[in-house]
């Protein structure tokens, strides 16, 4: 699975990737442990993270989920990951809908990335998967993100209290969502 923009390649990657997984959460283990569910004794292992990509692969061919990770257009031999994009819990059927998460490199925050990169992916989910709804969980204090989904025409729902465990404790999430106007 490949999208390309103007200045970002979103791919799907295989276990062969693993290396280049381990090394993007190594590189950002202290700027993600805010957001991030508590890391497990053995997430920075090769051993952890080839797993966790045979399973998203699982995933994806099941039709569930969506993982892209995010690379510099001009980075062709895909080196060096600088985000990443979640779809999960697909459900078709009359619900088409979805949640989207999504992280990005600490050194490249602030150059538009995600936004362009989340507006590509979403558009597909909508134009290719036919999904009617995709909907976003973000804790209150994570300004930048609600920002970006803000710029996306994501609306705002409602507060989900005590919603997902993150860093060792329950935190409150803003609920946002956008409608696929096509599938009206």
């Amino acid at each position: 699975m490949l999208i390309e923009t103007e200045r970002l390649r979103l791919q799907s990657l295989t276990p062969r990737y693993t290396d280049v997984v381990l090394a993007y959460y190594e590189r950002n283990v202290e700027f993600f442990r805010p957001w991030l569910p508590t890391y497990g004794a053995d997430f920075f292992s090769e051993k952890f993270h080839k797993m966790w990509l045979m399973r998203d692969e699982e995933q994806m061919r099941a039709g569930r989920q969506l993982k892209l990770f995010i690379f510099e257009r001009e980075d062709k031999k895909m080196t060096q990951i600088i985000g990443d994009i979640s779809f999960s819990n697909i459900i078709m059927g009359v619900f088409r809908s979805c949640f989207v998460g999504y992280k990005m490199d600490r050194q490249e925050n602030g150059k538009g990335y995600m936004t362009e990169a989340l507006a590509h992916a979403t558009q597909y989910m909508f134009e290719e998967r036919k999904l009617h709804r995709v909907e976003a969980n973000i804790m209150p204090r994570n300004l930048p993100s609600q920002r970006v989904v803000e710029k996306l025409g994501f609306e705002r729902e409602g507060l989900s209290k005590s919603y997902l465990k993150i860093n060792g404790k329950w935190e409150d999430h803003l609920r946002y969502a956008l409608i696929n106007d096509a599938m009206m």
